[in-house]
């Protein structure tokens, strides 16, 4: 089955490389001539996935999925949530957004949060969305090395360690995304 993911984040594209089954044939946007910079203007992660996926399929007639991913902190009420990646402004830095929501929580003893991807996928005109949650808390300081965005900071639940503290194979085991792709392959098993 050939498929396009609608993402140009070579960290995300390698994620979910390792997850997909071998008779996926996924392309990123990059392999079929997309250098375009999606606007992800919803006010949803359920929005901005259906957007990307929609553009994809509108202007390049390929079955397609995308996802938006967010984190969602219980103390402040669910944010940075939708605006994940641009939480500490346009230039989408990893430890800008990380500092930022460290200094929000400072004093707060309250650290529950959970990553949540939703993924919208476009397969013969029809749309199909499907949700990830991994539940955790936020960690005082950064630690690891591996993974990225907000990896260092995030603890799931019944793990010592940080998302970057782990290996991709131990993070896509437990991870949102990895949760939610596991739906979208079923469902694309079961056609």
């Amino acid at each position: 089955m050939n498929l396009v993911f609608a993402t140009q984040n070579q960290n995300k594209a390698k994620e979910i490389a390792k997850l997909l089954p071998a008779y996926f044939n996924v392309q990123t946007l990059k392999e079929i001539g997309c250098f375009e910079d999606i606007p992800e203007t919803a006010l949803t992660l359920e929005g901005n996935a259906s957007i990307k996926s929609n553009f994809v399929v509108e202007n390049y007639q390929v079955d397609c999925f995308a996802d938006d991913t967010g984190l969602e902190v219980e103390a402040l009420n669910g944010e940075p949530g939708v605006k994940s990646a641009r939480y500490a402004g346009e230039a989408k830095d990893s430890d800008d957004n990380i500092n930022l929501l460290l200094q929000k929580l400072e004093n707060e003893t309250n650290r529950k949060a959970q990553f949540r991807t939703v993924i919208s996928l476009r397969l013969n005109g029809v749309e199909h969305q499907f949700e990830g949650i991994a539940k955790g808390e936020i960690t005082r300081n950064k630690s690891g090395e591996e993974g990225f965005g907000y990896d260092p900071i995030f603890k799931p639940e019944g793990y010592d360690k940080t998302f970057s503290e782990m290996s991709l194979d131990e993070k896509n085991k437990i991870s949102h995304r990895a949760k939610a792709i596991q739906q979208l392959v079923s469902f694309l098993n079961n056609l």
